[in-house]
């Protein structure tokens, strides 16, 4: 449920903007402050679960989420939908770490929990590549609003499960970091600001305003986290070369794929006017290939023995299709899409394990856990501020076309970029924490699930 919202909105964009009069930046908001929250609020969700015990924070997420998908469905205009969005956000970053601590509660045999783990996985990877084609069958349907409706069965079924099946693990002290995280939030939203109201406006007050606020926050979170005897982020960790390349990738990957996405959408059912199912059909081979893209990296890692092979032919194969978009116009003939389509889906999941693999492999076992939720919270980053500056250059241009092509070809860009950035720091060298963690490395599209599994596996292996 909470993974089917990052893809199922886009499809119903459009008629969104035609039933609320909302604008592109309006979009925008609509998709991105839903990632906003979840992305500064992850790590911050991971310390809750702790303090409070993951199933009381799982209720305790499960139902603001399913509280604000009634907001969202019933919103009479753009303002309330964005606010309810926002606080989607905030349920989903609240649900997600407490889901996994419940598993490894379930679970503490560590073969029987990665495999639990990876079904998790997988579960959110077919939800993420079904989003565009459920949206496109309610909207077509009925009305976009049940898009957001279509989560309160979900979440209300979940709650009663959890109460019944799921068992409570005892709360574990843990220290908070607010200060760090009031500036995380401030930041990104600063920089969301700027990149959707500057593509909307131009460099006006408000922008700049936005842009200083942004830079001001980041300061002031760099000052903490080295102050703080217990950081949110210790910035140390950054010291290693491929944990900071791992989490670059991640961001650069969720920036150039859910950018594309938003405006993809738009390109197909505002300039070729096809019907909301329609364009979730044609965003098929995209969507299906990435869920393919993921079961496949994890093998593939684990035969090489190192993550940087994987992650360079994800890299390059998906910047090739991103490029290779900007052959889309008003009458290009759809076959000739659905090869780039194909390549930019198949690039991002089979990328985006290995990555994963390289960010946990970058610090101690101790550590793993905090890794996980670190590239977690990057990729969504990047999802947010992708999704801001491509909608922002197809928002701000005279014709939508030029807007989309240079819209992909920074897609393309990221995807090329993070193919240089690991060639620099991930080396070729393999490691066993590497094979293991590989192993179960499906359902990465939406869920760093093998780093969460190897937070808890740590030095043991999996029995074959």
């Amino acid at each position: 449920m909470v993974i089917l919202d990052t893809t199922i909105v886009n499809v119903a964009l459009p008629a969104l903007r035609q039933d609320l009069g909302a604008s592109v930046s309006g979009l925008q908001w609509v998709v991105d402050g839903y990632l906003l929250m979840l992305a500064a609020l992850l790590l911050s969700g991971g310390v809750l679960t702790d303090r409070m015990g993951a199933r009381r924070v799982f209720q305790l997420g499960l139902g603001l989420f399913v509280l604000a998908s009634v907001g969202c469905g019933l919103a009479p205009s753009t303002v309330v939908l964005v606010i309810a969005r926002l606080l989607q956000g905030v349920g989903a970053a609240l649900a997600v770490p407490a889901s996994l601590a419940l598993l490894r509660a379930a679970y503490p045999e560590p073969a029987a929990r990665a495999r639990a783990i990876g079904m998790w996985g997988g579960i959110a990877g077919v939800a993420a590549a079904a989003g565009p084609i459920l949206g496109g069958v309610l909207v077509t349907a009925a009305s976009w609003r049940l898009v957001f409706f279509v989560n309160v069965p979900i979440g209300l079924l979940a709650m009663v499960l959890t109460v019944r099946q799921v068992p409570a693990p005892e709360p574990r002290p843990r220290g908070l970091d607010p200060a760090a995280q009031v500036t995380g939030v401030l930041a990104l939203a600063a920089l969301t600001l700027a990149l959707i109201e500057g593509g909307r406006a131009g460099l006006r007050p408000v922008v700049i305003v936005a842009a200083v606020v942004f830079v001001v926050s980041v300061a002031g979170f760099v000052v903490i986290e080295r102050r703080v005897p217990a950081p949110m982020l210790p910035l140390g960790l950054f010291g290693n070369a491929m944990f900071s390349g791992g989490n670059a990738v991640g961001l650069l990957i969720n920036l150039g794929f859910y950018g594309e996405l938003f405006v993809i959408n738009l390109y197909f059912q505002q300039l070729r006017g096809y019907s909301a199912l329609v364009a979730g059909l044609a965003l098929l081979p995209q969507m299906g290939m990435a869920a393919i893209g993921s079961l496949l990296s994890g093998r593939f890692t684990a035969r090489a023995g190192s993550p940087r092979p994987t992650m360079l032919i994800g890299l390059l194969i998906g910047g090739a299709g991103l490029f290779g978009l900007t052959i889309a116009g008003t009458h290009t003939p759809y076959p000739l899409l659905i090869a780039p389509l194909v390549a930019a889906g198949f690039g991002m999941s089979f990328t985006m394990p290995a990555a994963t693999t390289a960010v946990v492999e970058g610090v101690p076992a101790e550590r793993a856990g905090l890794a996980s939720g670190a590239i977690n919270a990057s990729r969504q980053i990047g999802g947010v501020i992708g999704v801001a500056l491509l909608g922002a250059l197809v928002s701000a241009s005279a014709a939508f076309i030029p807007g989309l092509r240079i819209a992909v070809i920074i897609a393309g860009a990221a995807f090329f970029t993070g193919a240089l950035l690991t060639a620099m720091t991930v080396p070729r060298r393999p490691t066993a924490g590497q094979l293991v963690l590989s192993s179960v490395g499906a359902g990465h599209l939406v869920g760093d699930v093998a780093a969460e599994c190897r937070a808890e596996i740590g030095e043991h292996p999996i029995d074959p």
